[in-house]
């Protein structure tokens, strides 16, 4: 998966085992001669649940409007949904219940990499795909989960991005990060030093944080003593904005830059006039182009099922996520298993969800590499970077 070519060794007796798997099942759970039962384990309250409400508005949204038209070889397409708050614990709980109790055809739209990390495994020991989690993680891409099927671009990628942005094109030589201490900051940090190694460079100084938490004092002072151009930031977007309300306010100000999990509507929101300039990457396009169709029917599909919601890059991952897994049982037809809908998306080729296309392949279970680079304006909106009349400016 990406430069893990030595997992795929590793990969072929799960596979086997997770098809065995499959195939001992007596029917196939969450089907039924009228409907297909997805189901959910996300945070849906607490400091990350507008996270986990905005991936859930935007799946519903597209399995409304895919039962609207008749559903999918005559079943509706349901989602069952479990609050996990952002918790190892409650998903590892959730994802049994969800399996054994609710009986479910596939896990669809986790939310965080500590929670996926903790749940997938449950998944994939039942045999039940775990279809486009809300994280960049390296270990949902190395091929020892077959039962793992990713939409987004890795957190390396995103990495790489905002690295580029700031040494290729900026020209910013001194650059920190500050992360926060679970699976997801590691992972980015990590990605900020291969990123910089490549350039023949190193981080000038980074910082950690406790996780769930908005303890960033202590980080931010030890980060202002390094005085770097910029800081790359990976971690939610409560201690994200944060982290840079004190740096405004204190008149510490490089350029601050962060990625999908952060850089999204919720640190707009959160950020408030702070927000001016704070680059972001995303994995999705721009929700409110009117010339890329999937954007145009992902609004309209909100508008149908929550009038008056507002476009987000959460939903429309949500939206992309519910119509990749309709691609597939639609591929399957009407005998529709586990195994069929896995393949259909691991095995297919050029998926195009109205101008959003998917490539999958030997080895490879993520399905796209889209990385768009974003800037926040004055007002919390959010500006591309085709719109950029020249990067940092």
């Amino acid at each position: 998966m990406r430069g893990k070519a030595s997992s795929l060794v590793r990969a072929v007796p799960l596979i086997f085992l997770w098809s065995a798997a499959v195939s001992a099942a007596d029917g196939v759970p969450g089907v039924s001669s009228s409907s297909i039962v997805f189901g959910q384990s996300a945070a849906f309250s607490g400091s990350s649940g507008d996270l986990g409400k905005g991936l859930r508005i935007g799946i519903e949204a597209a399995f409304n409007e895919v039962n609207m038209n008749g559903g999918v070889h005559g079943r509706n397409i349901h989602l069952v949904y479990h609050d996990d708050r952002l918790e190892p614990d409650r998903a590892i709980v959730n994802t049994r219940r969800l399996i054994g109790k609710d009986r479910v055809f596939a896990i669809i739209g986790s939310l965080g990499t500590a929670t996926s990390i903790s749940a997938a495994p449950v998944a994939e020991t039942a045999g039940v795909p775990y279809v486009a989690p809300l994280t960049g993680a390296d270990f949902l891409r190395e091929g020892d989960l077959p039962n793992v099927i990713n939409l987004r671009a890795s957190f390396s990628q995103e990495i790489e991005a905002v690295v580029e942005l700031l040494v290729d094109e900026l020209g910013i030589e001194n650059i920190a990060v500050l992360y926060q201490d679970d699976a997801l900051g590691r992972n980015g940090y990590n990605g900020a030093r291969n990123a910089l190694a490549v350039r023949q460079m190193e981080l000038v100084a980074s910082g950690v944080y406790p996780r769930s938490t908005i303890a960033i004092k202590s980080a931010f002072y030890d980060l202002r003593k390094a005085k770097p151009e910029a800081i790359i930031l990976v971690g939610s977007y409560k201690p994200v904005a944060r982290f840079i309300q004190w740096g405004r306010f204190l008149e510490f100000e490089p350029v601050f830059a962060t990625i999908s999990v952060a850089g999204n509507n919720s640190l707009a929101r959160e950020i408030g006039d702070a927000g001016e300039g704070v680059y972001a990457t995303q994995v999705v396009p721009d929700y409110l182009s009117e010339t890329l169709p999937v954007a145009r029917r992902y609004r309209a599909a909100l508008d149908s099922l929550w009038a008056g919601s507002q476009y987000e890059f959460l939903s429309f991952e949500g939206y992309l996520t519910g119509r990749m897994a309709i691609y597939a049982i639609e591929k399957c037809g009407p005998d529709v298993d586990r195994e069929c809908f896995r393949e259909a998306l691991l095995f297919s080729d050029e998926i195009d969800i109205d101008g959003f296309k998917l490539r999958f392949g030997e080895g490879d279970n993520q399905g796209s590499d889209a990385v768009f680079l974003t800037r926040i304006s004055a007002g919390g909106s959010f500006e591309f970077s085709e719109n950029f009349e020249e990067a940092g400016q």
